[in-house]
């Protein structure tokens, strides 16, 4: 054997000894991305049971919501009766009930006036006979 296939040997002995290095990573990583194709594929499978319930409970919130809107129309109707209710009570015996109030309150005025008037009357005489 001479020094170059020496050499040769050498030089295929470290090829193998690399190819066996790099070997073992490879058969890692394919085994790696093994486990991840099966952890996707079981993550897709359990998906589609909670996106159906999604689905499900987006369809019942809007069922909900469109009840809530007809609730929500007929508060506003009856918002708009009773605003034209007390806007014609207002002007149909709102005027009367103040101008009824302002004369009572005149009456009242003028016969406590007149009550003083009279017991002060009737008190001057008094103070007279006592002097």
């Amino acid at each position: 054997m001479s020094a170059g296939q020496i050499a040769a040997l050498i030089a295929a002995g470290a090829f193998v000894v690399l190819v066996l290095l790099l070997a073992i990573p490879l058969l890692k990583l394919g085994r790696t991305l093994d486990e991840a194709t099966i952890a996707i594929r079981k993550a897709h499978e359990s998906s589609d049971p909670i996106l159906l319930g999604a689905n499900e409970t987006i369809t019942h919130v809007n069922t909900q919501l469109e009840r809530v809107d007809g609730i929500t129309a007929n508060a506003q109707a009856v918002t708009g009766n009773v605003s034209a209710l007390s806007s014609v009570f207002t002007a149909t015996l709102g005027g009367p009930l103040v101008k009824v109030a302002a004369l009572s309150y005149g009456l009242s005025k003028a016969v406590r006036a007149r009550r003083r008037k009279q017991e002060a009357k009737a008190a001057a005489p008094a103070r007279r006979r006592k002097k």
